[in-house]
C-alpha cells in the first residue's frame, strides 16, 4: 500500500553542511505540524554530509535522501527535490538555516486565512562568528512590481501551493534562481503574503558579506537584463530602487522605516 502524500514537502539542498545539517533537520522534526516530508538533496558534498543524510534518513522515514549529478548548484538541487516532492505545499530550507517550531503551522494557517498561495515570513540573521542578531521584517503583501524593486522573500521562509500553481521549478540560473521563481509565481497570484513573525534563523558568515553584496548586485542586474529580458530603461529603474533601498535599510534604517522600506517583526509567541 502506498503511503498517503504528506501535506508539505520541505526541499533542503545539501553541500558540505556537516557542521549545521543535523540542527537544520532537527528544526523540521520539531515542527508542531508533523504532516511533512523532507527531501535532503546532496549536491556532491566532499565532507561528512552524505553519511549524515543517510544516518538521519535511516532513523526517520519522513526524511528522503536524494543525490544530484554533483556540485550543480543550489537551484538544480532544489529542482531535483521539487520534482520528487509528493506534498501539496513546497517549502524551502537551506542546510545551515533553522525554523521556529511553529513555522509550518502558523504560515499555512495564515495562507488559508488570506486566500493566498504563496507566502514568506520575517526572520533573524545571526552572525556565525559573534552571535549578533538582526531581525529582517517583511511587508504584509508584495506584488511582482514590489519584488522587482527589492526581493523581500528569503528562500528558507518561502512556501507555495502546488494545487494553485501546478509544477513550478527554479530557472536555470547559477544564482538568484530563487528570486526568479518568486517573480514567476507572482505572474499567477496578486501578491506574496508576508507574516511579521520571526519564524526562521539565517546564519550569516561575516567574511563573505562584502563580496556577497557586490555579487548580489551583479546577479540582480543579470536577472533583470538576461533572465527577465527587461528593456534597459526598465531594468535601470528597478535596479535603482533595489540599490537605494539596500543602502537606506543598512545606513539609514530610520528613514527606510518611515518610507515603509523596513518592516518590524515579532516573535511568534507574542502574536500567536
Amino acid at each position: 500500500m502506498t503511503a498517503a502524500a504528506p501535506l508539505v514537502s520541505v526541499v533542503i539542498p545539501v553541500f558540505n553542511a556537516a557542521g549545521t545539517l543535523e540542527g537544520t533537520v532537527a528544526s523540521v522534526q520539531a515542527q508542531g505540524l508533523t504532516d511533512w516530508e523532507a527531501l535532503l538533496i546532496d549536491d556532491g558534498s566532499t565532507d561528512a554530509s552524505p553519511a549524515i543524510v543517510a544516518r538521519l534518513a535511516a532513523a526517520d522515514p519522513r526524511l528522503r535522501p536524494l543525490r544530484s549529478a554533483g556540485q550543480e548548484g543550489a537551484g538544480p538541487a532544489r529542482n531535483l527535490g521539487i520534482a520528487a516532492a509528493r506534498g501539496r505545499f513546497i517549502a524551502f530550507l537551506d542546510a545551515d538555516d533553522r525554523w521556529h517550531p511553529r513555522k509550518l503551522e502558523l504560515q499555512l494557517a495564515a495562507m488559508q486565512a488570506a486566500g493566498l498561495p504563496f507566502s514568506c515570513t520575517a526572520y533573524e540573521r545571526v552572525d556565525a562568528a559573534s552571535g549578533a542578531r538582526r531581525v529582517v521584517g517583511v511587508p504584509a503583501r508584495a506584488s511582482r512590481g514590489d519584488l522587482l524593486k527589492t526581493n523581500t522573500v528569503a528562500c528558507s521562509t518561502a512556501i507555495y501551493d502546488r494545487a494553485h500553481f501546478g509544477p513550478r521549478a527554479m530557472p536555470a540560473l547559477r544564482r538568484r534562481q530563487d528570486f526568479a521563481l518568486w517573480l514567476d509565481l507572482l505572474r499567477d497570484t496578486p501578491a506574496v503574503l508576508g507574516l511579521p513573525l520571526i519564524l526562521m534563523t539565517y546564519r550569516e558568515h561575516p567574511a563573505s558579506l562584502s563580496a556577497a553584496k557586490g555579487r548580489a548586485a551583479r546577479d540582480t542586474w543579470t536577472l533583470y537584463r538576461q533572465a527577465l529580458d527587461l528593456p534597459l530603461p526598465q531594468a535601470a529603474w528597478y535596479f535603482g530602487h533595489y540599490a537605494l533601498r539596500g543602502v537606506l535599510r543598512h545606513r539609514l534604517p530610520g528613514l527606510a522605516r518611515r518610507l515603509g522600506w523596513l518592516q518590524d517583526a515579532q516573535p511568534p509567541a507574542e502574536a500567536a
